[in-house]
């Protein structure tokens, strides 16, 4: 059974950093490409960032040049750093693997940014 756990969600002022992981218990994990979402209430998830198996990232456009995401297949685990956090970054932030016929997702982690 897949699982993916998502953990380093919080409350943080604007201008502040958090890192989010994802530890996957998964076969083969290198053979994912690994994403960030995110859901503010109201609103559709979208996506934040990816990385591809040999490590091509991809950002949505309102977090580039500030989050980066990262992996290290080693611990089967997946990271996303966040600075120069905003109010518009608070949502519920998801882990997921995906691969052809195979599409995992974790339960979700708050961030919110508020003074």
């Amino acid at each position: 059974q897949v699982q993916l756990v998502e953990s380093g969600g919080g409350l943080v002022q604007p201008g502040g950093s958090l890192r989010l992981s994802c530890a996957a218990s998964v076969w083969f994990f290198n053979t994912y490409t690994m994403g960030w979402y995110r859901q503010a209430p109201e609103k559709q998830r979208e996506l934040v960032a990816s990385i591809s198996p040999g490590g091509t990232t991809n950002y949505a456009d309102s977090v580039k040049g500030r989050f980066s995401i990262s992996r290290d297949n080693a611990k089967s685990t997946g990271y996303l750093q966040m600075n120069s956090l905003k109010p518009e970054d608070t949502a519920v932030y998801y882990c997921n693997l995906r691969k052809t016929g195979n599409d995992y997702w974790g339960q979700g982690t708050q961030v919110t940014v508020s003074s």
